[in-house]
């Protein structure tokens, strides 16, 4: 690659990092990585959103130096890598989004497809891990100011919707409002209950979850379920991904039979807004392992509204919320009973949801959680 062709693969790269989501630096392996998947003649289109990352066709025009035509086969070809959306605005007109690397952009968008277990796509998961394994080791060498400096800062990228019944009992979970707290200022309150959010949409897109498929990719499945395709896009999200092949259209009993399977697993339900603001409606939800979940081994922000409880004089010390735990914030105490420790409770409900004893509770407890994996030796 000569010197011109690696500086304009290097500036599609900044303008892909300045896209929100994940903040990633400009390496060899990002523009490895944009170098496989685009060919150096559609990174004008993609220099063209450094400015500005989302444009109308008008304004695309005049930031690219395009004609529409030539525009509009860039965009088909760069939304198709989860790098542009292509979407109408709700007045109708045509919007275009550069997308980030990571959430959400091109790795979910690359492997939310049905794999084939060809080379091309081991290959690309093979450097989204060189990235990942970069971005920890630099995390790891630095993690005093990660943890003090940064993480405090990173807002939340997802919200936990909890579960709701003993999957032993069949009864309701117990949810304890906390007296202690404040009452909160007069607000809209996004749905607790993921069966409202399914049934409030009329669009509705099913996709293979990105990161068991690239834990197969990789050699290394699911330990925890059998599931791949149970992730959840709705509305304009649902209509790109569908538009784009990486999802296909469901209905709502469909996508309720899916999440009865996905809880069944024990897996978390988490929804995404757009742009990670919580106001607005969820345009997504994954349900979430703890073995594969690309956030749970790095560092990540989770919006939760509960903490669980654990009454003591039900406990029996069976372990099963230990075990079934993602976050790894329940412990047995010398005593032999489920004891929460540290601040790692996401507030999901999965303890709740597989304690035979029905010995666990949800507290309202709205917070941020932030989690980081442990410190070095």
């Amino acid at each position: 690659m000569s010197d011109a062709v690696k500086e304009k693969y290097t500036e599609a790269v900044k303008a892909i990092n300045s896209a929100s989501g994940t903040p990633l630096g400009v390496t060899d392996t990002t523009i490895d990585i944009l170098k496989f998947l685009v060919p150096e003649e559609y990174l004008d289109l993609i220099i063209a959103f450094s400015k500005r990352k989302s444009q109308t066709m008008e304004q695309i025009k005049e930031s690219s130096r395009m004609s529409e035509e030539e525009i509009l086969k860039n965009v088909e070809f760069l939304a198709k890598k989860g790098l542009i959306m292509n979407q109408p605005s709700r007045s109708g007109l045509m919007v275009f989004r550069l997308m980030p690397f990571i959430n959400v952009g091109v790795f979910e968008y690359t492997f939310m497809n049905k794999l084939e277990y060809n080379d091309s796509e081991k290959e690309i998961a093979m450097l989204f891990q060189k990235l990942r394994d970069e971005g920890q080791s630099r995390m790891l060498a630095n993690y005093d100011y990660v943890i003090n400096n940064i993480l405090p800062n990173i807002p939340p990228i997802d919200r936990t919707i909890p579960f709701t019944e003993n999957r032993e009992t069949g009864n309701e979970i117990e949810i304890i409002v906390n007296e202690e707290l404040e009452a909160p200022e007069e607000k809209i309150l996004p749905s607790q209950d993921v069966k409202e959010i399914i049934n409030k949409f009329d669009e509705i897109a099913v996709g293979h979850c990105y990161c068991r498929h690239y834990k197969d990719l990789l050699g290394e499945p699911c330990n925890q379920t059998d599931l791949r395709e149970n992730c959840f896009t709705f509305g304009k999200s649902a209509r790109y991904t569908t538009e784009q092949g990486f999802a296909r259209m469901i209905s709502k009993e469909e996508a309720l039979d899916i999440l009865a399977k996905s809880e069944a697993d024990g897996l978390v339900h988490k929804a995404y807004h757009p742009n990670m603001d919580f106001k607005r409606e969820e345009d997504s939800i994954c349900n979430c392992c703890a073995d594969c979940c690309g956030q749970w081994s790095g560092i990540t922000v989770n919006l939760s509204n509960y903490i669980s409880q654990v009454n003591q004089d039900l406990c029996v010390g069976c372990g099963t919320c230990v075990e079934k735990c993602p976050t790894g914030s329940l412990e047995l105490n010398d005593d032999g009973k489920s004891q929460k420790v540290g601040e790692r409770c996401i507030g999901c409900g999965i303890c709740a949801a597989f304690c035979p004893e029905n010995a666990i509770s949800l507290v309202e407890n709205e917070r941020a959680v932030r989690l980081a994996p442990p410190r070095p030796a």
